[in-house]
């Protein structure tokens, strides 16, 4: 059974005990509301960070491999359509740089879409090793914002051991781009 997560919430993430890798999923889903407004396309990101607070790299539609190969998306859905994720990005945290100390996963509405449309919005970590989930966080996300910051995967200083922060910030933007200050606020 997964941890529930709400909105300021942090676990640890486990290390596999057999080989001492971390390679998670960070699952995304989300419908459109009951009433058709046509496809909502969001997009997950997720933002690589270094320990001064600098951002060093992003997996997104355009670039599917962080420049490490640590970080895969699987592609883009351009509706919210199907069950469970709509969109997933998979992470080997024991191949990320050391320099990379955190992981920030935003979502975007790029067609400007604003989350008045969105039910249903959870994002979820699977541990790739155990093949199960092991925390979801529900979004919460209906307004009249077109992005939010969902979560940050973050490696601690003193051990190298990661956690997961649920977030859930409302931002306003069409791009991850346009997220980056919201997103330095939680860094």
């Amino acid at each position: 059974m997964s941890l529930v997560l709400r909105k300021g919430d942090a676990m640890p993430i486990a290390r596999d005990p057999e080989s001492g890798a971390v390679r998670v999923i960070m699952g995304l889903g989300w419908d459109p509301v009951a009433e058709p407004i046509g496809p909502v396309d969001l997009d997950g990101s997720c933002l690589l960070f270094d320990d001064a607070r600098n951002w060093v790299d992003t997996v997104w539609f355009d670039q599917l491999r962080s420049q490490c190969g640590s970080v895969v998306h699987t592609g883009d859905n351009l509706t919210g359509e199907g069950h469970s994720d709509d969109e997933q990005i998979l992470i080997d945290l024991s191949l990320l740089p050391d320099s990379v100390t955190s992981l920030v996963f935003v979502i975007n509405s790029f067609s400007g879409h604003d989350f008045r449309g969105i039910d249903n919005a959870a994002c979820r970590l699977i541990d790739v090793v155990a093949d199960r989930e092991i925390a979801r966080y529900c979004l919460g996300c209906q307004g009249a914002h077109t992005g939010q910051v969902m979560t940050r995967l973050a490696r601690g200083s003193a051990t190298g051991d990661w956690h997961m922060h649920a977030i859930g910030e409302a931002c306003n933007g069409r791009s991850f781009e346009d997220l980056l200050p919201t997103v330095r606020l939680h860094l």
